[in-house]
């Protein structure tokens, strides 16, 4: 039987009991991991009241119903939905944080495509056994908020745990991390599973964000709209 959170979600996308069974099967693994079910609960805000995993959930339906709309495409179903399941394992709640970043692209909407791929390889290493499938999901995740840029990796961003990644996997960061103007890179992703998933990210978000305050919430991080203050 289906969580009920996640089938309340599939519901809401009408998918049916076969695409529930496909798409469950892919993304359980990710789901059941402590650090994901962390970000089902409350004190995980994201867009307004909707929780991270609720969102990153979202967006999971939606890819896998992108993907399945273009059968001809030649598109790996199952990367493109590890991708969408990671993009967003950000380290802590951003919204209302008490914690000050000093200078601007360190802020939270351009440093947490890094923070996501750190915390994806840690937590789930064995999704980065393949070097090429790891740059598929790496640069997807990275790049899931074009044509917003992403911090450039060094050791200048804030709050990272850069010291736990293996230099393999910095490497092919920095190899993802394209078209750099001073301490940002500014591209879209090199493959198809990645766009797909920025663009399910972008319509998610947009019926998620329901006032002025949540949408300016994404450039300075405050709420006023949110109770619960970190």
């Amino acid at each position: 039987m289906l969580p009920l959170e996640i089938n309340d979600i599939f519901n809401k996308y009408k998918l049916t009991d076969v695409e529930k069974e496909e798409l469950y099967a892919i993304i359980y693994p990710i789901f059941k991991h402590e650090e994901f079910q962390r970000r089902m609960k409350s004190d995980f805000k994201h867009h307004s009241d909707i929780t991270l995993g609720e969102h990153i959930l979202e967006d999971t339906t939606l890819t896998y119903l992108l993907v399945k709309k273009r059968p001809r495409k030649n598109i790996n179903l199952s990367l493109a939905l590890k991708i969408a399941m990671l993009h967003d394992l950000y380290t802590n709640p951003w919204q209302n944080s008490s914690t000050k970043v000093k200078k601007f692209f360190n802020k939270h909407g351009f440093r947490h495509p890094l923070e996501a791929v750190i915390n994806s390889i840690s937590w789930y290493p064995e999704l980065f056994t393949d070097s090429f499938e790891s740059e598929i999901i790496i640069d997807g995740i990275l790049h899931h908020m074009y044509p917003l840029p992403v911090r450039f990796l060094d050791d200048n961003v804030e709050m990272l745990n850069v010291e736990t990644l293996d230099e393999k996997y910095k490497t092919i960061i920095k190899k993802c991390l394209r078209h750099k103007i001073g301490t940002i890179s500014w591209s879209k992703s090199r493959f198809i599973e990645g766009r797909i998933v920025s663009r399910a990210d972008k319509k998610v978000s947009i019926k998620q964000i329901k006032n002025f305050s949540s949408a300016k919430a994404l450039l300075t991080g405050k709420n006023k709209s949110l109770k619960n203050r970190i």
